[in-house]
Formats: structure tokens, C-alpha cells, sequence
């Protein structure tokens, strides 16, 4: 069905928009990979919301998709769903009021370490739920892993007595990290009584569940994270992904190897792992000009002239 919706829209575009050749290709191309998205989120067309949409976006950052790029699989997206709507395929456009979405190859934006603290100490552990969601929490700050990784860890993932959890990540490619003490002490709450008490009798293969005793969806941790961080009273706009940004910048603040970075991220390529340098050069240049007394900031003015 969706992809019967595809081949409306190309041959849309070819016949009574005249677009260029290659420039439909392209489309085709973003909008094969969106709606394979979309059946990897169990999400419809007629389904989609501008919270979808934003996730969506996110996963191609995370994949490393150039600024330019994401424009344009943006912008066929809005043609697409425009598409739908005037055709009346479809009851709404979801990319109606999108208009304010910019894309910029700007460094990483990451949280401070008392953003962090303020954000995992939001969980309350007086309910099953709110075991989980520490344990959730915890666990991304922990490992850098992606949301994705993050909802589809089964139970047999994590090893707690010997400090790690085995993840599978872009490629099916196995990756282990190690488990810090506020992460472990968080999971043996949930496994010992929140998951229990969510899963109510029943059994599951997940290591996260809702009270539905289904697996937690990507959406639904994107939701309970904006949650935390507005009563953490964290102005800045959270993602999953930030929580990724600041794993490894804190770590390379604090002297890691790079390339330890690198295999706890799941980067294939160094370059990639290498953007967190430039975060922690830019605060070290701050650092530098706010202290050393023979900086720029600290000389008389007729030095500076």
C-alpha cells in the first residue's frame, strides 16, 4: 500500500511537474528510505506526526547524512505529504507547520555534568515505571548508544556481575560496554522489581517494557526524556542523541583514548569519533582565555591595537 503511494507520487512528478530526471531519482530514493523507516516504527502514512518526523530526522543525523542532505530528504518528504493531501490520500499534512526546521553541520550540542545529574536524578524509583525509566536513563548516559540500541536490548544483553551490556548496533555488529556503578545498581533495580512488576506474570524477551507489557518504542523514550529534562528544568532541546554527545564528550574532557571512544560508540570511522575533539578544543580555548593571565582577554588594550 505504501508503496503503491510512491509510484503516485513519481509519476506525479514526472508527468505533471515536470521535474528532472535525476532530480526524481533523488526523491525516490528519500522517500524509499523514510517510508522504510516508518515500517521499521510500525507507523502508517496516514499515521505520521511531526514527532515522527523529528525522530526521523535524528536518525539521519545520527547516521551522518550532511546538512545538505537532510534538507533535501526533508523537502521530499513535504512533497510527498503535500502530495497526499491534495490527492486526498491522506487526511492532514504532518509537514504543514514544519517550516522552522534548520539544518546546520554545527559541533554537537551536549549537556553539562549538572544537567546530567539534574536529569537522572528526575526518576523516582517509587513505581515500576519509574524504575525503568532510571534504569533507561542511566544506561544511555553510561554506554553513548543509540536510542534504537537503547529499545531493542533483549534480556539476555546485559551482564551485570560482569559489568557490561552486549550491543547490537548498525550492521548487526556486536559491541560491548562497560557498565559504570550508578548504571548497574539502576538495572538490578528494574530487573529485581521494576521489570517484574510491569511484565505482571507475563514474559517477554525485552529487557524494557511498558505496563502493556509490550517493548518500549523509540517514541515513547523520546517522550518520557522530554518529560525528565522539562522537571530537570534543562532549557535546552533533548534528544536521545544529545545524551550521546555527551557521553563522549565528557569522556574526552577526562582524557579517554579516542579510539576507546570510537569502539564504545560503534563509529566505523575515526573521523566521525573525532568531532568531540573539537568540542573539548573549544572549551579548552574558553578555559584558557578566562584564566591565563597573557590571553587575549586579559592583555591591557594597547597591546591588542
Amino acid at each position: 500500500m505504501q508503496e503503491a503511494l510512491l509510484d503516485h507520487f513519481i509519476a506525479f512528478l514526472r508527468a505533471e511537474k515536470n521535474v528532472a530526471a535525476k532530480t526524481v531519482d533523488a526523491y525516490a530514493a528519500d522517500i524509499v528510505e523514510y517510508l522504510r523507516w516508518l515500517e521499521e516504527e510500525g507507523v502508517l502514512v496516514a499515521g505520521v506526526t511531526q514527532e515522527h518526523l523529528l525522530s526521523h530526522l535524528e536518525q539521519l543525523e545520527q547516521k551522518g547524512l550532511s546538512a545538505r542532505s537532510r534538507a533535501r530528504h526533508l523537502a521530499a518528504i513535504r512533497g510527498f505529504h503535500r502530495f497526499l493531501e491534495d490527492e486526498k490520500l491522506a487526511d492532514a499534512n504532518p509537514t504543514r507547520h514544519f517550516n522552522s526546521v534548520k539544518f546546520s553541520n554545527k559541533l554537537p550540542v551536549f549537556l553539562s555534568l549538572e544537567e546530567v545529574d539534574a536529569l537522572l536524578g528526575s526518576p523516582k524509583a517509587d513505581s515500576f515505571a519509574g524504575l525503568r525509566d532510571k534504569a533507561m536513563l542511566e544506561l544511555l548516559y553510561a554506554t553513548g548508544m543509540r536510542v534504537s540500541e537503547l529499545v531493542n536490548l533483549g534480556l539476555d544483553a546485559i551482564r551485570l556481575e560482569e559489568g557490561y551490556v552486549r550491543v547490537i548496533g548498525k550492521g548487526q555488529k556486536e559491541r560491548l560496554i562497560p557498565l559504570g556503578r550508578s548504571a548497574t545498581q539502576a538495572m538490578r533495580d528494574y530487573l529485581q522489581g521494576g521489570r517484574p512488576g510491569l511484565l505482571k506474570g507475563k514474559a517477554s524477551k525485552a529487557l524494557f517494557v511498558s505496563p502493556r507489557q509490550k517493548p518500549m518504542s523509540r517514541m515513547g523514550f523520546w517522550k518520557l526524556l522530554r518529560r525528565y529534562a522539562l522537571k530537570a528544568g534543562i532549557a535546552k532541546d533533548i534528544s536521545p542523541h544529545k545524551i550521546r554527545h555527551s557521553f563522549a564528550t565528557h569522556l574526552l574532557e577526562r582524557g579517554a583514548d579516542l579510539r576507546a571512544v570510537q569502539a564504545m560508540l560503534g563509529h566505523a570511522d575515526l573521523s566521525t569519533t573525532q568531532i568531540y575533539t573539537h568540542v573539548d578544543t573549544k572549551r579548552l580555548r574558553n578555559v584558557y582565555d578566562a584564566a591565563h593571565p597573557r590571553s587575549r582577554k586579559h592583555l591591557p588594550q594597547k597591546h591588542l591595537s
